[in-house]
């Protein structure tokens, strides 16, 4: 189990350390800007994501921007942060900086650089650091991520960038990452998953290209660890047995594989390969049901509601806001002294009759998401929520002079996907419903109480208008419905066959590389992804060393830093790729197969 100690193994490290032994300027907050990157809600009621740069002078900044923008598309791809997105505010703190770059990068011999933040490779210039150890000065993290106003140790998570190509980064309380790296975009989502979801490592080693030895401990606190074999979990109802036998979204089936936390043998882990052992797959079931609860924990699932602390009359309206996430629909369910009435945001008392006295109102919040199947998670206050009120049919309502209009909603300034569920919140009139209407293209179609499930239309391959009205107020958002496209680029093949409607197929005598680039009909970043015979979806990032080298496959793969990447065995194999663009449409993936000889 991760317990906090200075690490640099496999992808990234699990802790960040204050660095004093270097020199720093002082952090300086009337240096920075605070520039809103994705604002879904007050920041007091979000999960706020606060990404610091260091190292980047005025000169460097539009770099700094493109760093996180790469970050953040990355992310927005990978479960739950996808289905959450509205659940979580994105700052960056522009930080200009007197020098550029950060210290002793990438040797111990290089300089050593005054910047805000006391970035620096080695653990901080440490001799007997480690050199992807990317360290900095806590405390000037947290006085400029305190520029962001709303936000708190309690609901943000500090992300530092440094102006590095070098591969490096940390994490733990606060994470790190080199900005420019090839790899750098998915360090974040792994390290929030030991910061945020308390997740453990699940290497097989401890430094890279040492093994890691046999565990012979007690069985792991790691929820995703154990020496229990499938049928223990099983019978015993413990760890994973809920997402047994199930493919996993990292590739493969969940099961029970040899290694993790640090060790080689005696201990197992869910997944062949996922986002805590192999940067660029994704967290697998076990691992995305907890980041989901710890997402969820991080904002109040009733954002506000009719006040509960007095009793109400029957002449009103009862009424809760909710989260929404951008995934799916959370369902909210009325009681009168115990009997279902109605769902919905909204209960008009005065149409159910009450007989005379006092009766017990309730409405309960759920999150559906199938990402969860522990029932002692779905019943937390992260994932169900509910609010009691006390009806008197004897108290009357006094009349309030409420104007209908919007109050929130899905931000307005970016396109939504073809899938998303779009939201509106309104005003809150105490006798009255505000009704909400929806237009599709300029044609009404029928939504939810406040929000539209925007799959269900299928919409075609093109740019769409979806229109909300309320009263005499509109919403208006741009639907990105168009599919991101990528293209595949091979090095020269002793043998090819491309003929229309087959799939085509590639022969090769050794080694080949692979060139993926996507594309999309709107600005940002595309992702694109690839998987080889049925696996796990992967990043594609290009080439570890080289973002801009196609990846490169081998018989025997390639070592890099005491890692494997690109292997192949000889044979016949299928190669699957696609994209996604940032309103997080994925494209319809295309394939091609090899055979190397």
């Amino acid at each position: 189990m991760w317990t906090g100690r200075t690490t640099a193994i496999g992808a990234a490290a699990v802790t960040v350390l204050s660095l004093s032994a270097a020199p720093a300027r002082a952090a300086d907050p009337a240096d920075a800007t605070v520039v809103p990157v994705q604002v879904t809600g007050d920041p007091a009621k979000r999960f706020n994501l606060v990404i610091l740069g260091d190292g980047y002078t005025p000169a460097d900044m539009p770099k700094f921007r493109a760093h996180y923008a790469e970050h953040l598309n990355d992310l927005w791809t990978i479960e739950p942060f996808k289905s959450y997105r509205s659940y979580i505010n994105v700052y960056a703190v522009e930080i200009p900086s007197g020098e550029s770059g950060v210290s002793c990068d990438p040797s111990l011999s290089s300089p050593r650089r005054t910047t805000p933040l006391s970035m620096a490779f080695w653990s901080g210039c440490r001799a007997d650091g480690v050199q992807r150890l990317l360290v900095m000065d806590s405390a000037a993290a947290k006085t400029y991520a305190d520029l962001v106003p709303g936000t708190t140790t309690a609901n943000r998570q500090i992300l530092g960038l440094a102006n590095s190509d070098t591969y490096g980064g940390a994490g733990g309380a606060y994470a790190t990452a080199s900005g420019g790296n090839a790899m750098s975009a998915l360090i974040a989502p792994h390290e929030l998953g030991h910061s945020l979801g308390g997740l453990d490592d699940e290497y097989d080693y401890y430094q890279r290209g040492v093994p890691g030895g046999t565990y012979t401990g007690p069985e792991p606190d790691s929820l995703h660890h154990t020496l229990l074999t499938e049928q223990d979990m099983k019978a015993q109802k413990k760890k994973w047995w809920r997402w047994l036998g199930e493919r996993s979204e990292s590739g493969g089936t969940i099961g029970r594989y040899e290694g993790g936390i640090y060790f080689s043998k005696g201990v197992w882990r869910p997944s062949q390969h996922s986002m805590m052992k192999t940067l660029g797959y994704y967290f697998d079931q076990v691992s995305r049901e907890r980041m989901t609860q710890q997402i969820a924990a991080k904002v109040n699932l009733v954002q506000a509601h009719t006040p509960t602390a007095v009793p109400v009359g029957d002449d009103r309206v009862l009424w809760v806001e909710t989260m929404h996430p951008s995934g799916h629909q959370l369902s909210v369910t009325w009681t009168v002294d115990g009997k279902a009435v109605q769902k919905g945001a909204n209960l008009e008392l005065s149409r159910l009759h009450l007989k005379k006295g006092t009766h017990t109102v309730q409405a309960r919040v759920t999150d559906p998401t199938g990402f969860v199947r522990d029932p002692a998670v779905r019943s937390s206050a992260a994932l169900t929520q509910v609010r009691t009120w006390t009806v008197d049919t004897s108290v009357q309502t006094p009349p309030e002079d409420v104007p209908v209009d919007f109050s929130s909603s899905t931000p307005t300034d970016k396109p939504v996907g073809s899938e998303s569920v779009v939201y509106v919140e309104t005003t809150h009139p105490v006798r009255s419903i505000p009704s909400v209407r929806w237009e599709l293209d300029g044609r009404r179609v029928r939504g939810g109480d406040r929000d539209i499930d925007l799959a269900r239309f299928r919409l075609s391959k093109d740019t769409h208008q979806l229109v909300a009205r309320v009263g005499s107020k509109t919403r208006t958002w741009t639907i990105d419905a168009q599919a991101p496209t990528v293209k595949y680029e091979l090095s020269k093949a002793t043998q090819s066959q491309v003929r229309p409607g087959r799939t085509p197929e590639h022969v090769f005598d050794g080694p080949f590389t692979m060139r993926l680039t996507g594309a999309d009909d709107r600005a940002g970043v595309v992702v694109s992804e690839f998987r080889v015979d049925g696996d796990g979806w992967f990043n594609y990032f290009g080439w570890p060393t080289d973002s801009s080298a196609p990846w490169l496959f081998t018989e025997n793969g390639t070592v890099i830093d005491s890692l494997t990447y690109g292997k192949l065995g000889k044979g016949r194999h299928t190669i699957e790729y696609r994209a996604i663009d940032p309103a997080g449409n994925i494209g319809k993936p295309g394939k091609f197969i090899v055979t190397l000889r």
